[in-house]
């Protein structure tokens, strides 16, 4: 009975609580339903009351359109509140347009002060909701403005109106309510118009300015109007000068608007009177004084990153070249912030391809994104960088060096005035490096006596730190660099006699003491020294020998002397005591730099002497010494050989080279001991058929074998073998005879050169089946001389011999300079035709070349296309960069 009730009990308990929860769900699912239809019937109420305030809307602006009567601003400013409570871009887009056009409308109305919008703000009652429905509005301007592609005809209309309402109520000039109700009101409405600036700042003015600029000017052709650019500069520049060119204001201009590509050349072009009032308000001087600050500058290129600070660079150049006078006051400030911009895109540049790289047409590889919608506008762009290394800079800049005379006759240096030309040396390099040079100077020699901390000293270093950092960070046009900084005559001879007078004794022991002292200020010393050695080797390389020679451009002979006893000596010394070994970073561009010079100049006395005899050795170094480094297998040793190997005499070089062929030759088991023989190649050589003969026997041999022992057996046309026992006297034999043949121009391996009748590769060898093959036996039988010291006579033709040592390789090879080698007398009527007066279309000049193939003459183009192109007074002062440049000889040839 007792377990009975216990059941009854918990089953009525059980369906208690599942009633209980039954009624709980009822509640939850009539709650949810009651809230449901609350939301359906608020949206439906909604969505009725937004048709029924947008087809009043529509109405409005219906009847506001068939211009019957103008509407109140009262009433524009009710039916604005209403679209502002339900905007959404989507779907009230064209509404807004109107609404737009409608303020627009109201504020051209004459006389009419009910009519203007803004005649709102004056009323006590709606000044505060006034302000707020305006700073709405053109806060969807803003918005509206960033999504919209001038390029787009619709688009562009869309523009020009959203722009005017910026225009025309961010600044009070246009309205006509002031001339009604008086000049004193100005300072109320004034203070308005910076409110509602600050507001349009806070929400992102700037960057929608810069969206739309760049879409609009990012381009080869811009597709912005002069209305519509005017409008968006004048815009930006309003707040930071309502601001009075706060620093608050200052940086979000340069970040978003000076960043823009090519603004200024593009205000130049299409609306110059907007540059006029940068320049009224000093802009420049204030961009210089905000970003000479180390921090700040850093501040607005980490927030630019790489490709935006070339832009912002460019923009500040091109500022610069248009205001010469502020540049010559404010020349350390331009120069520092330049130097920080360059140093900042040069952290992420890059030697070579990687996974983390992208290509940039100016910096190369470079570590940071780029942004490839700048491509298109990258033409103006380095047009805009250009002004760096253009002339009227160039001057302003190195103004205390060119200033000083080098002069010694009475006639005073006549300066050239800067103009637009001067800009792009590039193009007029011929004609101004060619003027033969009348004037008699001192021969410049380190004499020293010019402290090297003071001023002037430092501003000098600085701005060749510019030039050089320039050079290491534009890698894609640091031709264009070398160029611009040769251009001027005087510059570099006056550069060298600067750099003559440092320290109290002058030149190379206060650059050595630089390269042993961690400072900035030896840094910057030897930045200098970097700069010359690479825009005097540019312009040595871009020179042909009557100018360097004849006419002495630039430099004197004796200079050259000079510069090369002081670039030899350093060069030794920062090899010997061991600066090279561990050399990196910017000691490893210096050495490149300096060694580069100096090949150059050793190159060109070696083709044509004009240093004394003995100049190039060091008499210091005692080949006994150097011998005795080279068995203890010192670096610096091994370095002299690979880097300067002409301070070492020739005859010591021979010996030397014959002793490291007797220890490679012992180490090879190659020489015959008392325990032990080396391994003989035996070869027979029938004399009728030698050539055949030694090429199958000899041209499969190992690297180990040529190097070896080879004995020859001669057999006569009998096929006897000859009488006689070879101890090197018939393989000497052997090797002349096959030397003699293959170079001999009727096997058309090689030919010879007019004039000296030097040997150079046959263009027509590949009539040989196996011309490549026989080309690596010659190179073997050569080798094998060489290796057993066995003279042969053969007259390489210069060009050939770079192209062996690899010469050809150096961006600073010029195929012209070793065309004399080939053809004197072509070169010389080749470089006669830079020195022409007349109009040269008058010689029928083209840029073609003839070649003899096998009796048939045969005309090769050298522009790509095949078609002859006249050479013109116009286009001759374009080619002089490609000979600078690596590549096949060109010439022009007569039609």
């Amino acid at each position: 009975m007792f377990t009975v009730s216990q059941t009854s009990r918990a089953w009525f308990i059980d369906r208690a609580r599942q009633a209980r929860e039954e009624r709980l769900v009822q509640k939850e699912r009539e709650r949810a339903a009651i809230g449901i239809q609350a939301h359906v019937r608020s949206f439906l109420c909604r969505s009725r009351l937004q048709r029924e305030i947008r087809r009043e809307i529509d109405e409005f602006f219906k009847v506001d359109g068939s211009g019957s009567s103008k509407r109140s601003a009262l009433c524009v400013f009710k039916i604005a509140r209403k679209l502002l409570f339900l905007f959404r871009i989507k779907e009230d887009n064209e509404r807004f347009e109107k609404l737009c056009c409608c303020i627009l409308s109201s504020m051209d109305a004459e006389n009419d002060p009910k009519v203007w919008y803004v005649s709102l703000a004056l009323s006590k009652d709606l000044t505060l909701l006034w302000i707020k429905q305006i700073k709405d509005i053109l806060r969807y301007c803003c918005e509206l403005l960033g999504q919209l592609k001038p390029e787009i005809l619709q688009d562009s209309k869309l523009i020009t109106l959203y722009l005017t309402m910026l225009v025309t109520f961010t600044d009070t000039s246009t309205w006509k309510i002031l001339r009604v109700k008086g000049e004193s009101l100005r300072p109320a409405m004034n203070h308005i118009c910076a409110n509602i600036m600050g507001h349009l700042n806070q929400h992102g003015f700037y960057s929608v300015l810069q969206i739309l600029l760049t879409r609009g000017l990012a381009r080869p052709r811009p597709c912005l109007s002069k209305g519509t650019l005017t409008a968006a500069f004048s815009l930006a520049l309003r707040p930071v000068i309502a601001a009075q060119f706060s620093d608050n204001l200052i940086r979000p201009f340069l970040i978003h608007i000076m960043s823009v590509p090519a603004l200024v050349t593009h205000l130049s072009t299409v609306t110059p009177e907007r540059l006029t009032v940068l320049e009224s308000h000093d802009m420049l001087r204030k961009f210089i004084t905000f970003l000479r600050d180390k921090d700040r500058c850093r501040d607005v290129c980490e927030s630019l990153e790489g490709c935006h600070t070339l832009c912002l660079m460019g923009n500040l150049l091109h500022l610069g070249s248009l205001s010469p006078r502020v540049l010559e006051e404010e020349t350390d400030g331009f120069v520092s912030l330049l130097t920080q911009m360059l140093c900042y895109c040069q952290k992420y540049v890059s030697q070579k391809k990687s996974n983390l790289t992208h290509w940039h047409p100016v910096l190369g590889w470079f570590s940071q994104s780029v942004d490839y919608g700048l491509n298109e506008s990258m033409p103006l762009i380095t047009k805009q960088l250009q002004f760096l290394w253009g002339v009227p800079l160039i001057r302003i800049f190195f103004n205390d060096i060119l200033s000083k005379k080098l002069l010694e006759s009475q006639e005073p240096a006549h300066a050239q005035p800067a103009s637009p030309q001067n800009v792009l040396p590039v193009k007029n390099l011929l004609k101004r490096a060619f003027q033969k040079s009348a004037s008699v100077r001192n021969i410049l020699k380190p004499v020293g006596g010019k402290c090297v901390d003071s001023v002037e000293v430092q501003k000098v270093c600085n701005i060749c730190v510019l030039y050089q950092t320039s050079l290491t960070t534009l890698t894609q046009i640091r031709l264009q660099i070398l160029t611009g900084l040769t251009y001027l005559d005087d510059l570099l001879p006056k550069l060298w006699a600067f750099i003559c007078e440092l320290g109290p004794h002058g030149g190379l022991k206060l650059f050595l003491e630089c390269l042993n002292n961690d400072t900035e200020e030896s840094k910057q010393l030897l930045a200098m020294l970097m700069l010359f050695c690479d825009c005097s080797r540019h312009l040595i390389t871009i020179l042909d020998d009557i100018e360097v020679y004849e006419e002495q451009i630039s430099f004197k002979l004796e200079e050259l002397v000079t510069i090369s006893s002081f670039l030899n000596s350093f060069m030794f010394k920062m090899i010997w005591d061991g600066i090279v070994e561990n050399a990196k970073g910017e000691t490893l561009e210096l050495f490149q730099s300096v060694h580069g010079w100096l090949m150059v100049l050793y190159e060109r006395d070696c083709r044509r002497r004009f240093a004394p005899e003995d100049h190039w050795l060091r008499k210091d170094l005692k080949p006994s010494v150097l011998f005795q480094e080279l068995d203890k297998d010192r670096k610096r040793a091994q370095l002299i050989l690979q880097y300067i190997p002409h301070v070492i005499p020739h005859k010591n070089r021979v010996l030397l080279f014959r002793n490291m062929v007797t220890k490679e030759k012992e180490k090879l088991g190659l020489v015959e001991t008392s325990s032990a023989s080396p391994h003989v190649t035996h070869i027979t050589i029938r004399r009728s058929r030698m050539l055949e003969d030694g090429y199958e026997q000899l041209r499969q041999l190992s690297q180990h074998a040529m190097k070896g022992v080879i004995r020859v057996k001669f057999v006569n046309d009998f096929g006897v073998d000859e009488a006689g026992i070879d101890q090197d006297g018939v393989f000497k034999e052997f090797l002349e005879e096959i030397i003699k043949r293959v170079f001999d121009p009727a096997l058309n391996l090689f030919k010879t050169t007019s004039g000296d009748e030097r040997l150079y590769p046959s263009p027509t060898s590949y009539i040989h089946e196996n011309y490549l093959q026989l080309f690596e036996f010659v190179g073997k039988m050569l080798g094998k001389a060489v290796y057993e010291g066995i003279v042969v006579d053969v007259p390489f033709a210069s060009f050939f011999l770079s192209q062996l040592l690899g010469h050809h390789h150096s961006i600073f090879y010029s195929s012209v300079d070793e065309l004399p080698s080939l053809d004197s007398e072509f070169y010389k009527n080749l470089t006669s035709i830079k020195r022409y007066d007349g109009d040269i279309a008058d010689l029928g000049l083209t840029l073609s070349y003839d070649e003899d193939v096998m009796g048939q003459l045969v005309c090769h183009e050298l522009i790509p296309g095949g078609k002859t192109i006249p050479v013109t007074n116009e286009n001759k002062s374009n080619h002089r960069v490609h000979e600078s440049r690596p590549g096949r000889p060109w010439a022009w040839n007569h039609c």
